[in-house]
């Protein structure tokens, strides 16, 4: 194997994290809007639940 210019290495290797970079960014894009759209879902649900207070003369948490 022929050895690289340092130029060359340095070249390669920024077009490699860069591209590795792209991949990453729109995996990370991806995940995100998958995990809005479940929240999404779930928003109408979660008002439906009741709010929890804690009783002072006993300590347990109730519904409002």
């Amino acid at each position: 194997m022929l050895p690289l210019p340092p130029v060359i290495g340095w070249t390669l290797l920024a077009v490699g994290v860069t591209a590795l970079s792209k991949v990453l960014v729109k995996e990370w894009r991806r995940v995100n809007a998958e995990l809005d759209a479940h929240d999404q879902a779930i928003e109408p649900a979660r008002e439906q639940l009741q709010t929890l207070r804690r009783d002072p003369r006993t300590g347990v948490y109730r519904p409002q």
